[in-house]
């Protein structure tokens, strides 16, 4: 492994990559320090335009977006109390209360070297992880890939939002997007209405752009917000912050890396939930918990180092089983898929070059952010005075340009055009839409791994739980779907009784 490393390395370390890497990180954090985008937006817009370009360099400006947009959620939320990215909501906790003492620069200061630790971290445990489990991934068979496709579905369905029956419901309807094309086992038509360009399905970026892209856009229009924010809300005072300030915050670090990198790696959790675990922690483990909430800087470096932390590990089901454990990393599949790259353990035996040097792109990318953000602050801020009505006219024209780009069809841009109305319309409902992609990625590979079982144990569904391996999955799936019945339970129980009104007048 460790001269596929020195191998890839060499790959990375070139001009055009280092700069796509540049422009990466400083595009996402303008992306992430603007309310209502987000990183899954930035890189759905960004992929058909990398469609063109090396690899490495297209996964290079992903990587960068990625970091990038996880530390410029911070600068709103500590300066605004609106958190940019829906990771840095704990952020506001405790940076809004420091910028309100007049300490944003050392709150965003904080904020920044928290997020690069975080993320040196996460890429750390990816390169660590990913190689070992993709070897050990080799060995699954059609009951495990299946039973992998099952579990992914019913975590991202079940525990993402607060009603799993709406989860549940995204979840379907990603389902039968993914049976439209023809049939991978018997060759026949699905759904295709006798149209040409639904023959092979449906174009996942043209899908992620739409559903991604278009819905904050149209929300950005409806609110038709003119104005930015205020520049006097946007100016920091110089401060000099001494080496042992900065030393008190090592155990806070390495308890929101933790958290960070273990959160990242269950399917459904992200870094929202990373973010609110550390802080919750940081404040529990603290001799003053009744200062976090009123600017204590821990609990700031908790939450930004826990939400950068999830971003790399997340990608640990993702590249070696081909399962994406949340948005960003279902998107960062469909960039793969783009460049001709199949997801799962053979592509690391297939492309070691770029998958390795994807990896190292993570670990880099932290280091660049840090470099941008630490001399940069002052310009990425002014970003915040942008107008949302003018980014809602940059970005649907963006969208419909990628869209047409794929392909150079105009069915693209219809349906690009479509897929953004039903993602508004799930935002208004306010149904996830992350379950649907994800689906719509693992739709078919629980298919063609169920058929192909049937097809080798002769109809018998006891496949499925013959292997060790798949047996423990189906029963992890099982905990997850029960485990919101307990929860609801619970609260049910918790609640007080209901009085009488004859019980109310005795009382």
């Amino acid at each position: 492994m460790f001269d596929v490393i020195i191998s890839a390395l060499g790959h990375v370390l070139t001009f055009p990559v280092i700069f796509a890497m540049v422009i990466g990180v400083a595009g996402g954090i303008c992306i992430g320090a603007l309310p209502g985008l987000t990183a899954t937006l930035g890189i759905a817009v960004l992929i058909p335009v990398t469609f063109s370009l090396e690899p490495l360099m297209g996964l290079g400006m992903i990587a960068g977006i990625y970091q990038g947009a996880m530390y410029g959620g911070a600068i709103p939320a500590v300066l605004l109390r609106i958190p940019g990215t829906p990771a840095a909501i704990a952020t506001t906790f405790d940076g809004y209360p420091m910028a309100q003492r007049g300490e944003a620069a050392y709150a965003l200061r904080v904020a920044l070297v928290s997020s690069s630790i975080g993320g040196v971290v996460s890429a750390l445990v990816l390169m660590t992880l990913a190689p070992p489990l993709a070897r050990f991934a080799l060995s699954f068979g059609p009951a495990e890939y299946f039973m992998l496709a099952v579990f992914g579905l019913a975590s991202i369905s079940v525990l993402l939002g607060d009603d799993p029956v709406k989860g549940m419901l995204s979840a379907c309807f990603g389902l039968f997007i993914g049976v439209v094309g023809i049939d991978p086992t018997s060759g026949h038509e699905r759904y295709t209405f006798d149209s040409m360009h639904l023959l092979s399905g449906f174009d996942m970026v043209v899908l992620l752009t739409g559903l991604y892209a278009i819905p904050p856009a149209l929300i950005m229009a409806e609110q038709a917000v003119k104005h930015g924010a205020s520049g006097d809300l946007l100016v920091l005072n110089r401060s000099r912050i001494r080496l042992r300030d900065w030393l008190m915050f090592w155990k806070t670090w390495t308890r929101a890396s933790i958290i960070g990198c273990i959160v990242g790696i269950i399917p459904g959790a992200g870094g929202n939930i990373a973010a609110f675990l550390a802080w919750n922690e940081e404040k529990r483990s603290s001799r003053n918990p009744q200062d976090f909430g009123k600017g204590e800087p821990r609990g700031l470096a908790a939450a930004e180092c826990a939400n950068n932390g999830d971003s790399s590990t997340a990608l640990i089901p993702a590249l070696t089983l081909g399962v994406p454990g949340n948005a960003v990393s279902a998107v960062i599949l469909g960039g793969l898929l783009v460049h001709g790259m199949q997801p799962g353990p053979g592509l690391f035996r297939e492309n070691p070059d770029v998958i390795y040097g994807f990896m190292l792109q993570m670990l880099l990318t932290a280091g660049i952010m840090f470099v941008l953000g630490r001399f940069g602050a002052r310009l990425f801020i002014q970003v915040l005075r942008v107008p949302p009505v003018l980014l809602t006219t940059m970005l649907v024209p963006m969208t419909f340009i990628g869209a047409y780009a794929i392909q150079n069809s105009v069915f693209d841009i219809w349906m690009c055009l479509a897929f953004g109305i039903i993602g508004y319309a799930m935002e208004k409902l306010d149904i996830p839409v992350a379950p649907a992609v994800l689906a719509v990625i693992l739709g078919p590979m629980a298919e063609v791994n169920l058929r192909r079982g049937l097809l080798i144990h002769k109809n018998d569904y006891m496949f499925i739980v013959e292997r060790p391996i798949s047996l423990v999955i189906v029963l992890l799936t099982v905990l997850v779907l029960v485990f919101p019945l307990i929860r609801l339970v619970r609260k049910r129980r918790s609640r007080p009784p209901v009085m009488t009104e004859a019980e109310q007048t005795r009382q």
